[in-house]
């Protein structure tokens, strides 16, 4: 087969969605991806509207992600989608997700993956069935210094891991906004949309999978205290979990929409016997490395020492920061290279398969009922169910 562009295909990302133009921008960063196919929004007027502002012909906007997906079955081999790239608010994940995967399209979604861990089980078994992926956009675990990290703790370089203390304070719900007409905060705080779950579903779910992702460990018990801080508010909006890890190692993870002053610093610590290491989005090109015995190491995005892993996900020499969209787009990077690489019939390469997948997504789901769960016995642990 001709070397070309995986074409994507688009579910959600219209007018008043802010992570459809990230999505799109990070797909388009490395010149793997073409946009050629939409249904950006439930009301047809709106996705024909950002249709024409992507310049994509009009045939090929629809007014149903239904139809959509049926319309591009239907095409030419050589024109149709290679994969979907679902971007609606949570209760709108499953039914698309489970379409595009019996259509035969690959598929990569927002987390979290479903609204219920029974759910995210059946996108396995359809996926599976169907033979096609699934990539689900944890972001973090996207930038190169998280990978650095991963790599390092699974050499043993620190020792058995001890304790993980894991972090994502925002602020941006410390008020009523949902109240207002914030399309973002009136979704998220609504159980119908979004889940069981506010906050620990939104952002302590990206806590979660960094704390697992990053060490290699998997939670096995949890102890969750989950608050509702701004009266009236129908979902969570802070909470502390005590975790304790399959290798016997304990942590914390806390997940806060009220810490009024905070934007997204998501922040990991992870000590082992030799020593601790440390990474926060504010500095994500640097990962501190604090020995024991020695004076600490700071490791620094594009450097020559770094891991394969790190520099696969690196596209500019030390010293120009790599960020957000970077870290995005090497899911988006990853995701295609697999598909490319599936579709030639050529062996793919451990670097490319390191996205964010099914299992994770399943996890995720499980992490969301047991933290509501947990809050609401007396019991100290519980046990944690997949």
């Amino acid at each position: 087969m001709a070397e070309r562009k995986i074409r994507m295909g688009m579910i959600g990302g219209g007018p008043g969605s802010f992570i459809g133009a990230v999505h799109r921008m990070a797909a388009n960063l490395d010149g793997e991806i073409e946009l050629v196919s939409g249904c950006f929004s439930s009301d047809p007027a709106k996705s024909k509207k950002t249709g024409r502002e992507l310049f994509l012909p009009a045939l090929r906007v629809h007014s149903s992600y239904k139809d959509m997906i049926r319309i591009e079955k239907n095409l030419p081999e050589l024109e149709k989608m290679d994969f979907v790239s679902i971007v609606t608010p949570n209760y709108l994940h499953f039914d698309p997700a489970k379409m595009a995967l019996e259509n035969g399209f690959h598929v990569l979604i927002d987390k979290p993956i479903t609204m219920t861990v029974r759910e995210a089980k059946q996108l396995k078994e359809v996926a599976e069935k169907n033979n096609r992926l699934i990539c689900l956009t944890h972001t973090y675990s996207g930038y190169p210094m998280i990978k650095q990290a991963r790599q390092m703790l699974a050499k043993e370089l620190l020792g058995a891991i001890r304790k993980i203390i894991v972090e994502y304070p925002q602020g941006w719900l410390s008020t009523a906004i949902e109240e207002t007409d914030n399309k973002q905060a009136t979704w998220r705080t609504n159980p119908k949309k979004t889940g069981v779950a506010g906050a620990m579903g939104d952002i302590g779910t990206h806590a979660f999978h960094l704390a697992e992702y990053v060490s290699g460990l998997q939670v096995t018990k949890i102890c969750a205290d989950l608050n509702t801080v701004v009266k009236g508010r129908k979902l969570d909006d802070d909470g502390n979990v005590l975790l304790q890890f399959n290798n016997g190692a304990n942590g914390v993870l806390i997940a806060t929409q009220i810490a009024a002053g905070e934007d997204n610093n998501i922040r990991i610590r992870i000590y082992g016997e030799k020593g601790g290491m440390e990474w926060q989005q504010d500095d994500a090109n640097s990962l501190q490395v604090k020995w024991l015995h020695k004076p600490m190491e700071i490791y620094k995005t594009g450097a020559a020492y770094l891991s394969l892993a790190a520099k696969h996900n690196t596209r500019i020499p030390p010293g120009h920061p790599e960020g957000y969209l970077e870290a995005f787009a090497n899911h988006y990077r990853n995701f295609a290279l697999t598909i490319k690489a599936l579709t030639s019939h050529k062996k793919t390469k451990p670097e490319w398969l390191d996205f964010p997948s099914i299992d994770e997504g399943i996890r995720g789901m499980a992490f969301i009922e047991n933290v509501v769960a947990s809050a609401k016995t007396k019991e100290k642990w519980f046990q944690f169910k997949v």
